[in-house]
C-alpha cells in the first residue's frame, strides 16, 4: 500500500514560510489589480438584498463592533465583517476566478485579512504576504481535490476557500507551520457549499462563510485549538470524504506560470464565468456581422458538459437566475444587452419577448472533456447562411497594464455610484499604497460609506 503523502503539512510549510522577498514584482501588482475588483464587486453587492439581510440579522444579534463593512456605514465584530463582506463580495457573481482552485479564491481571502488586519493594524506589506499564501493555498488545495470533488456537487469556494482564508489569516497572525496545519484541521471540518443553491443567495454566502470560517480556523489554532495536522489526506479527512481524488502531484506541483496567482481571470461580464465565452462568442458575431436578432433561425452552442450543472438555467425567470442561464445570457447579448451592467439583470429581461424566442432557438451540445472555458457557436441565419465563432475566457491577459485599464474602468463604473468621485479616488490612492501602509485599517476604513 503506497503511503500517503503529507499534504496538510506541506501545503501550510509553504504557506507559513512566505516573505515578501519571495514576490516577484508583478505579484504585487496583481494583488493590487485584485484588490480594485475587490472592493468594486464588494461595494456593489453591499447595496443587496441579501447583504441587507445578513447585516439586519448581525445587529439584532449584538454583532455590533470596530469592524468595517464595506460600502456601509455600519460596523460589527470581525468574524461577523468576514461573512459580510465575503458574502457581498460574491453576491453580483462578477468577482474573479481561478481555474485550478476551481473557484472564486479573492472573495474567500480578502475578507479575512480585511477584519484581522483592521483589528490588529497590520501593515500593508504584511498584508500582500498573507494574500498571496493564502491564493497559492487556494490553487493547491483546489487542484488537490479535482475534478470530482465539484462534480459531485460542492462548491469549491465554500470548500476549498475555507482553506485559503485559514492559510492568510494564519500568514498574517505569524503561525509556524504546524499551527497553521492544525487550522486546516480546524477549517476542515468546517468547509461546506452546495451548487445545487447557486441561483439563490446561499451561493454567495459560501464566500463569507468560508472567509469567515478560516479566519475562525486561525485564530482558534493561535490559542492553542486541537484539530488533525492531516486533514486533507487522512482516512475520512477532506479529500477522501469529499472527493474520489487524491492529486497529491497536482496540489504541490509547480502552478503555470510559477504562481497560481499568475492565472487569475477577471470578470468582464457580471454573470458566471462559465457564460462568458459563450457570451464572447455572441458578442462578436453581432458587432462583426450586424443583424437583427429576428434573422436568426437557430443557435448552437457547444460547451463543456460541467457546464450542464452550472449555468444551464433554462428559462430564468428572476435576475439572479439570469446569471446561471447560457441561453438567457447569449441572448442577451445577441440582442446588444450590455452584460457587463448590473442593472441588465433583472426580472424583466427574463420575460423581454425578443429574448425568449432567441432562448428558444437554442440548442447546446454538452462537451465531455472539454476546457471549462471553452465555446463554440454556430448561428444560422434566415437565407441559410452559418457564422461560426470559437472563444476560450480561460486564457489570463498578457499585458498586466491593459488588464489595470480594463479593472480601473470597472472600479470607476461600480464604486463612484456609491462614494462619489472623491470618495472613489481616495479608496484608489488607498490601494495603490498598499505596500507603504503602516495599517492597512486606513484601506478598509476608506471603503465605507459615511
Amino acid at each position: 500500500m503506497a503511503a500517503v503523502v503529507p499534504v496538510t503539512a506541506e501545503i501550510a510549510k509553504r504557506a507559513a514560510a512566505l516573505a515578501w522577498q519571495d514576490l516577484p514584482d508583478d505579484l504585487v501588482e496583481r494583488t493590487k489589480q485584485c484588490l480594485l475588483d475587490w472592493f468594486a464587486v464588494t461595494i456593489a453587492g453591499a447595496q443587496e438584498d441579501l447583504t441587507n439581510i445578513l447585516v439586519s440579522e448581525a445587529l439584532e444579534d449584538g454583532a455590533k463592533g470596530p469592524a468595517t463593512l464595506v460600502g456601509r456605514p455600519e460596523t460589527v465584530l470581525p468574524s461577523t465583517a468576514a461573512l459580510i463582506n465575503g458574502a457581498a463580495s460574491h453576491a453580483l457573481d462578477y468577482d474573479d476566478v481561478n481555474f485550478s482552485m476551481g473557484g472564486h479564491p479573492t472573495v474567500t481571502v480578502v475578507p479575512a485579512l480585511m477584519a484581522l488586519g483592521e483589528q490588529t493594524k497590520a501593515s500593508g506589506r504584511l498584508f500582500i504576504e498573507s494574500f498571496v499564501a493564502g491564493y497559492e493555498t487556494s490553487g493547491r488545495v483546489g487542484r488537490l481535490v479535482a475534478p470530482s470533488h465539484y462534480q459531485k456537487g460542492f462548491h469549491v469556494t465554500g470548500t476549498v476557500g475555507s482553506f485559503s482564508a485559514a492559510a492568510a489569516a494564519g500568514r498574517m497572525l505569524g503561525l509556524s507551520d504546524r499551527e497553521l496545519a492544525v487550522a486546516f484541521g480546524i477549517a476542515a471540518t468546517q468547509a461546506a457549499g452546495l451548487k445545487s443553491n447557486f441561483g439563490t443567495m446561499c451561493k454567495p454566502l459560501h464566500a463569507g462563510t468560508a472567509s469567515e470560517h478560516g479566519l475562525r480556523a486561525a485564530r482558534l489554532a493561535a490559542r492553542g485549538f486541537t484539530a488533525r495536522g492531516d486533514s486533507l489526506e487522512c482516512d475520512q479527512g477532506f479529500a477522501s470524504s469529499q472527493s474520489d481524488h487524491l492529486n497529491a502531484e497536482a496540489a504541490l506541483g509547480e502552478p503555470p506560470s510559477g504562481w497560481h496567482l499568475r492565472n487569475n481571470l477577471f470578470k468582464y461580464h457580471a454573470a458566471c464565468y462559465l457564460t462568458h465565452a459563450p457570451i464572447e462568442c455572441a458578442k462578436e458575431i453581432r458587432l462583426k456581422n450586424n443583424f437583427p436578432p429576428e434573422r436568426v433561425q437557430k443557435i448552437l452552442l457547444r460547451i463543456d458538459s460541467g457546464a450542464d450543472r452550472v449555468c444551464n438555467i433554462p428559462n430564468p425567470t428572476t435576475g439572479l437566475e439570469a446569471k446561471f442561464s447560457l441561453r438567457q445570457t447569449v441572448a442577451m447579448a445577441l440582442t446588444g444587452v450590455d452584460t457587463a451592467n448590473l442593472e441588465s439583470y433583472n426580472d424583466a429581461v427574463t420575460r423581454e419577448p425578443r429574448i425568449k424566442e432567441l432562448r428558444d432557438k437554442m440548442a447546446i451540445e454538452f462537451q465531455p472533456h472539454w476546457a471549462h472555458s471553452l465555446a463554440e457557436m454556430a448561428i444560422q441565419l434566415d437565407d441559410g447562411t452559418t457564422i461560426e465563432v470559437t472563444h476560450d475566457s480561460g486564457i489570463p491577459w498578457a499585458d498586466l497594464g491593459k488588464q489595470r485599464q480594463a479593472i480601473e474602468t470597472k472600479f470607476d463604473s461600480l464604486v463612484t455610484p456609491l462614494l462619489g468621485t472623491s470618495g472613489t479616488r481616495r479608496l484608489h490612492d488607498a490601494i495603490e499604497r498598499i505596500d507603504t501602509l503602516g495599517d492597512v485599517g486606513e484601506l478598509v476604513r476608506a471603503s465605507a460609506k459615511k
